[in-house]
């Protein structure tokens, strides 16, 4: 018999394309893969052009059985078929299952025919095997057969295929990338990545911005009926495409995120680790399909917004979130709280400090109103979900921390949420947050009597944070000090020597023993050493007149020089070297809060009024580096905050105009007394370098429009 044998496409090395090794065969799959949810499920592919070999029926069959000999309705396809795919009728396209009886008489009067052209398969008609058969001739179509797959027990274990060969046909049990069969893309028992062209709301090819254990980034594993669709965050990697068919790529119809939700994804990578007071997105996702949090994801959005390329949305989503706010009407919530902190610390960050300020004080006494400050609020308005009750804690504090952090870097506000009663519990560590394994809360008594109790307990890096913004709090209290031999002064000194021997081990870096950022720690550090630089400065010997031109964060504060290097000129200069050393943690500088920016500002003043007061050739070199780290810092901060943009402007120029002046001072005899010629020309050549290394720094602008 001369039939006309088809390859089909693909069938020639489609495993070794898909496969980098020859694995198992994977078992045939039933008919009731084709239902979604139910055990065993599979996601497959079909190809666009749909012929009779690639119709849902063929494409179950071809999975767990020979297609060599179909003689239509009244000769079965096999035996081995399941039971159960007649009764749900996926026997054929639209067929009637035959009575037993009238199948075995069939099978005794009918002749079998080695095998059926594919028209006469696709009609589900008797062929009588001729080339053409009597059908194909009678209809005037092309009779094309295929060769007979019977008693093929797929590729030997252990063997690689031939690219050479032709194969007559794919196995049944490589049907994860015949041509003729479904396409599965990546399926895997455990649960791994997969991609599928059918158009569905779950979509677990998405790749996340890290898989890591204990990542605050790590979305949990939805289940296949999951509704909630998850899209790529801004800046993911793309692996959506799949080698198929002679290593063709094949896209996936993943869907592609809309502006907001790449922005809530922004949010999340980028922004929520340091301010943690916003559900976890899987729980804030859930809260939003009641409709009530529209102000708090539209601040949400924008905050987000910051981070990527957004365009005009920017603008719309900051309009949304402002408009939503102080909408007529608004149900004053703790929601409505959360939305107005995150707008006050985007404004503050984007040199918008006095629209800042208007909603802090809005939000300052919404806050007080509904009782955010007290005991209770978490339990009756947490709905009975211990994140939620544990979100509503960290709100007030991370807005008692706020309003700390503005009071102190910007000194134009008196940090009022201070003197305001609150017996809120303490909030729980990052990880315990995110996972939603809540602890017992402790409270603010329990870590102030810590020392006497006797009581071994551990307490959160957020619950030292706050320790260090009440610190500041205490500072900003005193009465005025009227020299460094004030009572005063030596009070504050002891708060702020006492947090830093009392810290447990594991709290005394900003780092975790795995190298991740614990930010609430990095903040808390970096207030306590802002603090100690506001309180010793006034009394150092460090004149700030040379830094007049630095205000973006603070005006500018004058200080005479004093007659001696004294131990408040000590304390100043170590808490801002403590300071830049918190840049050299190796960690991305936009994962912090924009509060770092004015921090490492603050910490310029004292390198650059030392700088010029201290005419030391052979001594500068430390307090040179110091200058260049944190302009640096600044430069990378201001690729999302303008304040940050702003301020290394301010910095670069007090330095050239500090080199400048000891240029001058460089041509007098007395400058280089006891130096030698080599020291002399080492000296100039580091002080040239590092100037022309600081003009060339240009800072990348943050992005314009930022409210529109």
């Amino acid at each position: 018999m001369n039939a006309t044998v088809v390859q089909p496409l693909g069938a020639n090395n489609a495993t070794q394309n898909f496969y980098s090794t020859p694995t198992p065969s994977p078992p045939p799959l039933s008919p009731y893969n084709f239902y979604a949810g139910l055990p065993n499920t599979s996601y497959v592919w079909y190809p666009p052009v749909m012929d009779p070999l690639q119709s849902p029926y063929l494409q179950a069959h071809s999975m767990g059985k020979d297609m060599d000999s179909f003689s239509g309705p009244e000769d079965p396809p096999s035996s081995s078929a399941s039971p159960n795919s007649h009764m749900l009728g996926l026997d054929g396209l639209g067929s009637t299952a035959p009575s037993p009886s009238a199948t075995t008489e069939t099978r005794m009067n009918t002749p079998s025919v080695p095998a059926a052209c594919l028209a006469c398969r696709g009609k589900h008609l008797k062929c009588d095997g001729q080339t053409p058969c009597s059908r194909c001739t009678s209809s005037n179509s092309e009779c094309v057969y295929v060769a007979s797959r019977r008693g093929y027990k797929g590729p030997r274990r252990g063997t690689a295929r031939n690219p050479n060969k032709r194969h007559a046909s794919s196995p049944a049990r490589e049907s994860s990338s015949s041509a003729d069969g479904p396409i599965m893309l990546g399926c895997s028992s455990g649960g791994g990545p997969m991609s599928s062209s059918i158009a569905s709301s779950f979509n677990p090819s998405i790749v996340l911005p890290d898989n890591s254990p204990g990542s605050p980034f790590l979305a949990p594993a939805p289940s296949p009926n999951s509704n909630v669709a998850i899209y790529r965050p801004y800046g993911g990697v793309d692996t959506s495409n799949m080698v198929l068919n002679h290593g063709s790529h094949v896209p996936a119809q993943v869907p592609v995120p809309t502006p907001s939700e790449r922005c809530l994804d922004s949010f999340y990578h980028h922004f929520h680790a340091a301010h943690p007071f916003v559900l976890p997105k899987e729980y804030l996702l859930r809260i939003a399909k009641e409709g009530t949090i529209e102000p708090l994801l539209a601040a949400v959005r924008w905050l987000g917004s910051l981070y990527i390329e957004a365009g005009p949305t920017r603008s719309s989503f900051f309009e949304d979130a402002y408009r939503l706010i102080y909408e007529p009407g608004r149900p004053k919530d703790a929601f409505l709280v959360q939305a107005m902190l995150l707008l006050i610390i985007g404004l503050d960050g984007s040199c918008q400090q006095e629209k800042a300020r208007e909603i802090l004080a809005d939000v300052e006494r919404i806050s007080v109103q509904i009782g955010l400050n007290t005991r209770p609020f978490a339990s009756l308005n947490g709905r009975g979900n211990p994140v939620l009750e544990e979100s509503w804690r960290r709100t007030w504090w991370d807005l008692y921390v706020v309003d700390a952090m503005i009071a102190g870097v910007h000194r134009t506000t008196n940090f009022l949420l201070f003197d305001v009663p609150s017996d809120v519990a303490l909030p729980c560590e990052e990880y315990q947050y995110l996972s939603g394994h809540i602890p017992q809360p402790l409270y603010l008594e329990d870590m102030e009597d810590s020392d006497f109790s006797g009581e071994d307990r551990e307490f959160s890096s957020f619950a030292y944070r706050i320790q260090c913004a009440r610190n500041l709090g205490k500072f900003m209290r005193v009465p005025p000090i009227f020299g460094p031999e004030d009572e005063n002064l030596t009070r504050i000194e002891a708060l702020l020597t006492n947090w830093r021997l009392h810290l447990p081990e594991a709290k005394r870096d900003a780092i975790y023993k795995d190298g991740r950022l614990d930010e609430m720690m990095f903040q808390a550090h970096m207030m306590m050493h802002a603090t100690s630089i506001l309180l010793h400065q006034p009394h150092s010997q460090l004149d700030s007149s040379p830094t007049r031109g630095v205000n973006s964060c603070a005006p500018h504060a004058s200080v005479p020089s004093g007659d001696s290097f004294n131990a408040h000129t000590k304390h100043t200069i170590q808490a801002a070297n403590e300071i830049s050393k918190l840049v050299t943690h190796r960690v991305p500088l936009l994962s912090h809060s924009h509060f770092f920016a004015c921090v490492v500002t603050l910490s310029s003043i004292v390198h650059l009024s030392k700088w010029a007061l201290f005419f030391v050739p052979h001594n500068d070199d430390n307090l040179r580096q110091q200058i260049r780290l944190n302009i640096g810092a600044l430069a990378k901060l201001s690729q999302v905050w303008t304040c940050a943009d702003r301020a290394s402007g301010q910095v670069k120029g007090v330095a050239q105009e500090v080199y400048r002046v000891k240029k001058q001072s460089q041509l007098t005899p007395q400058y280089w007394l006891g130096l030698t010629q080599e020291e002399v020309m080492n000296s100039i050549a580091t002080d040239e370098s590092i100037i022309s290394e600081i003009e060339n720094m240009h800072s990348i602008p943050a992005m314009p429009n930022l409210m529109g």
